[in-house]
């Protein structure tokens, strides 16, 4: 390892400027990676709900749907819009009260399922729907076109409309993301570090590694608008440790006696390669259980964050020491004392009193275990999103004005006969919650023969396999009222036409409670079997992994446990995501102290002073570490307007907090009460004569 540290610093100049070149490629990779702004893609793709997706794409030519609703303006001024709006780029369809009859003919006149459908106090309704999918890049543009040639007083809902708004607001905010994180930083590096001027390094190298990261998912397709505002940060934050350690350890070496700066870094790359690459496994193996997620969001969240740890350890030991041998001179000029002082009186204080603190950890362990796992979540989309919106806006106005939560469709085989399809919609009608089902059959009445129904409508809803019916629902989408009428709806459907298929936002945001639910369960599992086990071959001991990932896992029930006590409501996401990101991220802190404490015991030392040198030793790195991590996500969090993204950051700067204090104050008073256990079964501590 010193041999290749010592290529590292002669080749120093060469590996910058090669650092420097990647980053072409990697900004060119960067911009040309499309961004996926709709969460429900990432269901698998062999649940009914996707797969009746595509048949709506294949049979009807439909990807995506939206209600637009006018209010205070004359039936021929909508006619007007109507017309201007079909032809807008990938509207495939329109449908209003004209493409039922002439608005010369009295409302009156239509069937009264209908007439209720399109038309409210003050206002009207359309249904437009495009030739492309919910979160095409045509879509949203089409919503944009669409927007441009309506007034004020016109509102589009729908999925698609989300999509839009969620897009045009991450992208405003993405760069202000980093800037907030780098600030912040610098700030907390400037207050710990022993150079004013090595926190701008750390920075510029952590910054390259995040470009290559983000240049090289162009090999994915796509990425996520959540992984794209996340990465960057968290990546940040994790590896931030890396360059922390390589100073450090440099510094030490200069300390030593060491007079050759470039042999000083050369031994410090070599300690800096053994230590960085064993802690940072386990921040990886924490984001590679998320790839065994079937919300295929976390497969794209762990591949990009496993990538960014193993570019942020690249960087490190290469681009990082070639950046501080170059600029050698500067840093020794911006050098200054230490800001934030030691704290020799707290080791003996945790020490003395580790009774207290087990104590005090069985009595939170317990109770926020509970809380964790009864902290309310929710599905619904659009409520990560600021009230201002206009697709937020629309979706109100659509459930006051027009009491219409989501509409479902129903995918039906053309050839059911006519009998059983009337009496299942009359089925249907009775489900509480239903308003209307809109098919072929509502508008066929004794007043209104088939034959007067337009080629138009009948495109919309017959396709040469299959029939589509629309279902006007009162509740919200993935309410519990909406999940149980769901249910209803499908055994119904199910008893007519055992192929028969419920589509649409609510039924894919039922699929996404129950798979997540599941999710939550198996990236638990995963997770913190990986970290037990490398645990476990790290120290070579039984009972250790059991401690150290049972104190990690209490910091992750109180911070996830503080929302049921508070009150408030998380994003769907956050439950699945944080435990993993928070037990491979901070579970470093719990191996650093430990492995001090295993050479302590194993060289000799008693209980009481092995446990003191090891509490010592770590406060400084664990606190740096922790408030860099804090200062990365915690700025993100406040700023943020997308709920999804401020409550996944806002967790994760507090759990980095409470895993540093659990870290602290827990773990000694484990190793103390558990010294003979720990002592019998971990291969490391017997004592060398």
């Amino acid at each position: 390892m010193e041999e290749l540290g010592r290529k590292i610093v002669r080749f120093r100049i060469p590996i910058f400027i090669i650092g420097l070149l990647l980053l072409i490629p990697s900004v060119f990779g960067y911009i040309n990676t499309r961004v996926n702004y709709d969460v429900l893609y990432y269901l698998p793709d062999s649940i009914e709900t996707m797969q009746g997706q595509d048949i709506l794409v294949d049979e009807f030519g439909t990807g995506a749907y939206s209600m637009f609703i006018c209010e205070g303006m004359e039936n021929k001024d909508v006619a007007k819009l109507k017309e201007q709006i079909e032809d807008v780029e990938h509207v495939s369809k329109v449908v209003w009260y004209d493409s039922f009859a002439d608005i010369s003919i009295p409302m009156e006149m239509l069937p009264e399922d209908i007439r209720d459908a399109f038309n409210a106090d003050d206002s009207t309704m359309m249904f437009i729907i495009f030739d492309t999918t919910t979160s095409a890049d045509e879509t949203m543009d089409a919503i944009e076109d669409i927007r441009a040639l309506a007034g004020k007083q016109c509102f589009l809902s729908g999925m698609s409309a989300i999509v839009t708004d969620t897009k045009n607001l991450a992208e405003s905010e993405v760069a202000i993301y980093v800037l907030i994180a780098v600030v912040l930083s610098c700030i907390i590096l400037a207050l710990t570090m022993e150079s004013y001027l090595i926190p701008v390094f750390f920075l510029l190298s952590i910054g390259m590694a995040i470009i290559y990261n983000m240049g090289s998912n162009i090999f994915m397709g796509q990425i996520s608008y959540i992984t794209k505002a996340l990465s960057a940060v968290l990546q940040l934050g994790v590896t931030m440790d890396y360059s922390i350690f390589l100073w450090h350890s440099y510094q030490e070496q200069r300390e030593k006696g060491e007079e050759d700066h470039k042999e000083a870094m050369a031994k410090a790359i070599a300690a800096t390669i053994k230590s960085v690459v064993g802690s940072s496994i386990t921040t990886i193996a924490g984001f590679i259980a998320l790839c065994f997620m079937s919300f295929t969001l976390g497969l794209d969240l762990g591949i990009v964050m496993t990538k960014g740890v193993v570019f942020g350890v690249i960087c490190c030991v290469t681009v990082l020491p070639s950046m501080i041998m170059i600029f050698d001179n500067a840093l020794e000029k911006t050098k200054h004392r230490q800001l934030i002082p030691d704290f020799p009186k707290i080791s003996d204080f945790v020490v003395k009193h580790h009774v207290i603190f087990a104590v005090l950890f069985v009595v939170l362990f317990i109770p926020f275990a509970y809380f964790q796992a009864h902290a309310s979540v929710y599905y619904n989309l659009d409520a990560s999103l600021p009230d201002n919106l206009p697709s937020v806006q629309a979706n109100t106005k659509l459930s006051e004005e027009y009491d219409m939560g989501a509409a479902h469709m129903i995918l039906l085989d053309k050839d059911l006969d006519a009998k059983q399809k009337y009496n299942m919609i009359a089925d249907i009608e009775k489900v509480d919650g239903v308003k209307q089902v809109l098919g072929l059959e509502s508008i066929i009445g004794p007043a209104f023969p088939e034959s007067m129904i337009p080629d138009d409508v009948k495109e919309i809803l017959e396709s040469d396999n299959y029939e589509l019916m629309l279902i006007m629902n009162e509740y919200a989408v993935a309410s519990d009222e909406v999940n149980s009428q769901l249910s209803e709806i499908n055994t119904i459907l199910k008893q007519y036409d055992p192929t028969g298929m419920l589509v649409g936002e609510a039924p894919c945001t039922k699929d996404l409670i129950e798979i997540t639910d599941h999710d939550f369960a198996v990236v638990s599992a995963v997770s913190i079997l990986a970290v037990f086990f490398i645990i476990f071959f790290v120290f070579k001991s039984i009972s250790l992994p059991v401690i150290l990932v049972m104190v990690i896992e209490g910091a992750i029930f109180i911070n996830m446990g503080i929302p049921f006590l508070t009150g408030t409501k998380l994003p769907f996401i956050a439950s699945i995501v944080i435990g993993t990101i928070q037990l491979g991220a901070t579970v470093d802190y719990a191996i650093l102290i430990t492995s001090r404490y295993e050479k302590e015991r194993g060289g000799g030392k008693s209980k009481k002073e092995a446990i003191q040198i090891a509490h010592k030793t770590s406060i400084r790195p664990v606190m740096v570490s922790a408030f860099s991590f804090f200062a990365a996500t915690f700025g993100v969090g406040m700023y943020s307007q997308i709920d999804m993204i401020s409550s996944l950051c806002l967790l994760m700067a507090r759990g980095a907090l409470i895993s540093m204090c659990a870290v602290l104050l827990f773990l000694p008073a484990m190793f103390w009460l558990f010294d003979g256990i720990i002592c019998k079964t971990s291969l490391n501590f017997r004592r060398k004569h």
